[in-house]
């Protein structure tokens, strides 16, 4: 709960005496055309900052155009593409990009998190034609898994079905990741065990020292193991570029998944070691925030967040 206080620069004032004040201020602030700056983007270890809608190129830290940055991906095997699950304009520019890609070769391919390998025949369906919106919301039973509002997403699959564009299922059954993070993997049935990759890397320094800062700043209770919540997390991203290097024919794969796993450390370097392939990840980054550009080779600046008013 966050207490508004009415102050003045010499504390607390009665309500009455401080309107008068505040009314003028505002009204010199407007007959002045002075505004509140707009927020943008830090990089870090940097005092240059981005404003919306800029594409940042890791390759020299500075800004690029459109036009640059897709002939650029159009170079790559690969491209990740991450979000904030709930920003819809961040669902709006994995689109564009689907899009334009499609456009210049329309041999491509779509992973993505949201689905596990299990419900891949239904995926299938979806881009034959042959379900329609509800049928698939519940064959996938999205708000079981997924739970995100459908909407943010439904251009997306609406355009992968339009131009039957394969849709790969990526992630591991959505239960598993919890349970290794509370039991480790000895919890899980034998079942359970058979949807695990094959191979597991947790040597990557890099990735363990960000997903403990995750791990510190989102404690759950009953997941207080870092090597547990670590492991969960290894296995996430692992079984993603497993499934995406297994479902790699001669085509281009666009990945789509949370910010996370498209850094580096995430999925891309994971599948890299498996194929060898070129690939372009994509951070999407709202202004106002801090982004680490060592992680990706482009950094987009998107909208601020809209911060929700406490009730």
């Amino acid at each position: 709960m966050i207490n508004q206080y009415e102050f003045s620069v010499g504390g607390l004032v009665p309500k009455n005496r401080i309107i008068a004040p505040l009314i003028s201020i505002c009204l010199a602030l407007i007959m002045c055309g002075c505004a509140l700056s707009p927020k943008k983007l830090m990089i870090k270890d940097s005092v240059i900052k981005f404003s919306e809608g800029t594409i940042i190129s890791a390759r020299n830290r500075s800004p690029v155009s459109y036009d640059e940055f897709v002939a650029d991906l159009k170079e790559a095997r690969f491209v990740y593409i991450g979000e904030i699950h709930t920003v819809k304009s961040h669902h709006d520019i994995q689109l564009k990009i689907i899009k334009e890609l499609f456009s210049y070769n329309p041999n491509i391919a779509v992973g993505m998190e949201m689905f596990d390998r299990t419900y891949q025949q239904v995926l299938d369906q979806w881009t034959e034609g042959s379900l329609d919106r509800k049928t698939f919301i519940n064959k996938t039973h999205w708000y079981a898994n997924w739970k995100y509002d459908f909407d943010l997403y439904s251009d997306i699959l609406e355009f992968l079905k339009e131009k039957k564009v394969r849709t790969v299922g990526l992630n591991v059954p959505f239960h598993i990741p919890p349970k290794i993070a509370t039991g480790g993997i000895e919890s899980l049935s034998g079942d359970e065990k058979k949807y695990l990759p094959e191979n597991i890397d947790t040597s990557n320094t890099t990735h363990k020292g960000y997903v403990e800062e995750v791990f510190k700043m989102h404690r759950i209770k009953g997941r207080d193991n870092f090597d547990n919540f670590y492991m969960a997390q290894s296995i996430w991203d692992e079984t993603m570029a497993e499934t995406a290097f297994l479902n790699m024919k001669n085509d281009v794969m666009i990945i789509l998944a949370g910010n996370g796993h498209i850094f580096r450390f995430g999925i891309p370097e994971r599948v890299f070691a498996r194929n060898n392939l070129p690939f372009r990840n994509v951070f999407l980054a709202p202004a106002g925030s801090t982004a680490d550009i060592s992680y990706v080779d482009y950094i987009w600046v998107t909208a601020p967040l809209e911060k929700r008013i406490p009730r």
